[in-house]
Order: C-alpha cells, then sequence, then structure tokens
C-alpha cells in the first residue's frame, strides 16, 4: 500500500468520480464474511454515515489499484473518510467505532501495537474466505439500501 494524501483520488484520471461527502467503505463483495460485515454495517448504522462500495465494481477496482493494492485479491478492506484512506485493523476499528455498542469497544483494539493489529487482521484476510466461504455471486443490497451503496 502507498501512502498518499487526502483526497489524492479526485486527481487520479483512473479513478471515476463519486460522492465522498460521506465515509466510503470498499469491501469484498463474494466474502461471506465481508457481505456480512457490510450487512452489519446497514443495520447499525442508523445515520447513515457510511456508504458501500463492491471491490468487484469498477470504481472499487480503480481505488484498490490507486493505493497500490491488488484490485482482485483483496487483502483488505478500505475506509475513506474525509479523503483519507485507511486500511486493515485502523480501517475496522474506525468503522467499528462508529456502530455503537458493543461493536465501538473494538477501540479497545488501539492497545496493541499497529503491527500486532494488522498482523492479526491478515491472518483473518488471508483465511477468510476458506473459514468463512465466498458467495456465489457478489453481493447486492436490498432496494431499500441501495442509496446506501456506490
Amino acid at each position: 500500500m502507498r501512502s498518499v494524501e487526502p483526497h489524492s483520488y479526485r486527481r487520479d484520471a483512473s479513478v471515476p468520480v463519486f460522492a465522498d461527502d460521506k465515509a466510503v467503505v470498499v469491501f469484498d463483495g463474494m466474502c461471506v464474511m465481508c457481505s456480512r460485515f457490510a450487512q452489519t454495517i446497514l443495520k447499525r448504522d442508523r445515520r447513515g454515515v457510511f456508504r458501500l462500495l463492491a471491490a468487484q465494481s469498477d470504481l472499487g477496482a480503480a481505488l484498490y489499484r490507486h493505493y497500490g493494492l491488488d484490485p482482485v485479491a483483496y487483502e483488505t478492506n478500505i475506509l475513506i473518510e474525509d479523503g483519507q484512506a485507511w486500511f486493515k485493523s485502523e480501517a475496522s476499528i474506525r468503522i467499528l467505532s462508529r456502530l455503537g455498542l458493543p461493536w465501538s469497544l473494538a477501540v479497545l483494539g488501539r492497545a496493541l501495537p499497529l503491527t500486532w493489529r494488522d498482523a492479526l487482521y491478515e491472518v483473518l484476510a488471508r483465511n477468510r474466505l476458506r473459514w468463512f466461504g465466498v458467495r456465489a455471486q457478489c453481493f447486492v443490497p436490498r432496494a431499500e439500501d441501495a442509496d446506501r451503496f456506490l
């Protein structure tokens, strides 16, 4: 992953223009665990803080490439908030912290050094498809949630 300045994707001609007035969560729509995470966000984010984006979409793939990530082998979710991209454990903690109890207790994970947190995250990310499974088709939102997706 490369470090980039906030809103750098706006200057990248390969990234389609998208609404970034709310935080955007880019997730693997084929991964059962990741799709359940997206469903949890939809259910618990009552204020509509987050928009969701499947990594398999054209925009999702462009964002993965922009941040120097493999646009096919998804190693992390991406949280883009106020133009800043967050990855791995920090992205997850930032998302969960805004979903209320008990999810917000994830902030306690920051007691661990980032390298340890990311190592644990990587074990889960590397094994998620084997442990939780793969969807037959990419996650599709319900009609009433369509406005929460890019």
